[in-house]
């Protein structure tokens, strides 16, 4: 009578090297699986789908002062050129462009030519010449300009003139401070002394 064992068979349960090598073949694919999933790197270069960020605006040059060589002043001078003896460089209107205030007069070889004072701006053609915009001081009114600025929106200066006939043209005897400020799209003129003053 044949023998039966107590406990069932299990030689259907015993491991094979089939089966090893089956299961670390499942395990390494699951291993690289893993790796191609990892969350990217934070870096500081943005992906390709990130929009970046603006760049910051340069910024604007700042506007340049009219320059006054070969403007042609409306000054008469008969037989001799016109020569400019002072000038200024500010915003007068409050437009954020500098404007240039020039002191003119005739280029005679003696005694002093009166002075003319204009008001320059730059051409808004590209490349274009300065303009003379406007007059402050004619030079019928005989008068000699020093100190001549700007500060604060305003136009400043000291007018030289004469008592007389007789006083020298070369030594004037007269003097008054001048205001000029642009008021209600126009210039006005305020003279700091009520008379002119002996000097």
């Amino acid at each position: 009578m044949p023998h039966t064992p107590a406990a069932p068979d299990l030689a259907h349960t015993r491991t094979r090297p089939v089966h090893w090598a089956a299961t670390a073949v499942a395990l390494a694919a699951v291993v690289t699986a893993a790796a191609l999933v990892q969350p990217e790197r934070a870096s500081g270069t943005p992906t390709m789908g990130a929009p970046a960020a603006p760049a910051a605006p340069s910024p604007a040059a700042p506007a340049s002062a009219p320059d006054p060589a070969g403007v042609a002043f409306p000054l008469t001078c008969p037989g001799v050129g016109q020569l400019v003896t002072a000038t200024a460089q500010g915003d007068l209107d409050g437009d954020g462009r500098p404007e240039t205030v020039v002191a003119v007069r005739c280029d005679a070889a003696s005694g002093t030519p009166p002075h003319a004072v204009y008001v320059l701006t730059a051409d808004p053609a590209p490349g274009g010449p300065p303009r003379v915009v406007a007059t402050l001081l004619e030079s019928g009114l005989r008068k000699s300009v020093t100190d001549l600025a700007i500060r604060d929106h305003t136009v400043t200066a000291t007018l030289l003139g004469y008592s007389s006939p007789a006083v020298p043209r070369s030594a004037p005897d007269l003097h008054q401070r001048s205001k000029w400020r642009w008021t209600g799209g126009k210039f006005s003129q305020e003279l700091t002394d009520s008379a002119a003053k002996r000097v």
